[in-house]
């Protein structure tokens, strides 16, 4: 607990987007090494806000050094933690300067007038190592799963929309901007109910969903969003998309499903399984050498279809919540 001591905490404002680099790019490589992510474009954009002291956060100093920090943003009565990041001698000392800066945000957040709720999804981190902050907080926490799937080029997967066994009444169409309607209100309709509508409250509406799709969309945030590699499956009878799977670049050789989703009426006629795999052979043969995506833990259907196309869990994270209006176990 020494070095604790010898911590300051000081307002994230106070800092450059020079001064924040060095950090901010030995994060970046933490991404490649841990989750084969190419955070790069992401470090570029949070760079440019930092230097426009804006974001709201901490910067961790021990006896003068940059050694972390932390950020959030606010969306209305909502306040999403960005990111914490913090170096230091060993594990221990790097989890414990983390810690100590979520603690100062949360604390902030909290006493933040008009703020309801609070997001965080911090996939750095194992499962567990950085909960104490959250829960002394009240959060609830959300165990979810980061996956990776290895491509195979010589895959057995369907290479054309005949080999896909679809409904005879089900087109496989690839993204288009003309979609981005249909498609929110898909995600909407997908996540009523669902476990990951307390996660991210942005699929408890339509306007959310919205802005979720445009998120993926058109920023880096979840990689470079690939509408080459992406999919709308529609039903012909009547125009509506049925089921979707979207897709970004996080590095030059791994892609991201940011989104798979099926309407509730479709499932359990292979739709998912279907997408699923013709995505995989058009990256195997884009070049693409893996997949990765995030699933919540107590999403047991989604996990086991991940698994049984040949996903496994490269890492456990946590998802934490704190909401005054509607508090959950």
């Amino acid at each position: 607990m020494a070095v604790a001591t010898q911590l300051e905490i000081l307002d994230l404002r106070h800092f450059s987007a020079r001064q924040l680099r060095p950090l901010l790019e030995t994060e970046s490589r933490v991404w490649e090494q841990r989750l084969r992510w190419n955070y790069q474009s992401s470090t570029e954009l949070l760079l440019q806000y930092l230097d426009s002291r804006i974001l709201p956060g901490f910067v961790a100093l021990d006896r003068g050094r940059i050694c972390g920090f932390t950020f959030c943003v606010y969306e209305g009565q909502k306040a999403v933690v960005g990111d914490a990041f913090a170096v230091g001698n060993d594990t221990a000392q790097m989890l414990q300067t983390t810690q100590t800066l979520l603690h100062q945000l949360l604390q902030l957040l909290q006493h933040s007038p008009g703020i309801q709720r609070i997001e965080s999804q911090l996939l750095l981190y194992d499962a567990g190592s950085i909960n104490d902050a959250f829960l002394a907080a009240g959060f609830s926490m959300y165990p979810r799963l980061f996956m990776e799937y290895d491509l195979d080029k010589t895959s057995n997967s369907p290479q054309t929309r005949n080999e896909l066994n679809l409904p005879p009444n089900i087109d496989l169409l690839r993204w288009s901007a003309d979609h981005y309607q249909a498609a929110a209100e898909l995600i909407h309709e997908c996540y009523l109910g669902h476990i990951d509508a307390r996660i991210n409250d942005q699929y408890c509406s339509l306007h959310g969903s919205l802005r979720f799709l445009h998120n993926i969309v058109r920023f880096p945030g979840c990689g470079v969003f690939e509408p080459d590699a992406s999919w709308v499956l529609r039903d012909r009878s009547n125009g509506a998309l049925v089921g979707m799977l979207l897709c970004s670049r996080v590095a030059s050789d791994v892609a991201h499903i940011t989104q798979l989703c099926i309407a509730p009426g479709w499932r359990g006629h292979g739709l998912g399984r279907a997408v699923l795999d013709y995505c995989s052979n058009h990256l195997a043969r884009a070049g693409f050498a893996a997949i990765t995506l995030t699933v919540t833990e107590a999403n047991q259907q989604a996990v086991k279809l991940y698994q049984t196309r040949g996903f496994f869990i490269r890492h456990r994270f946590d998802a934490m919540v704190f909401d005054r209006t509607n508090p959950t176990p």
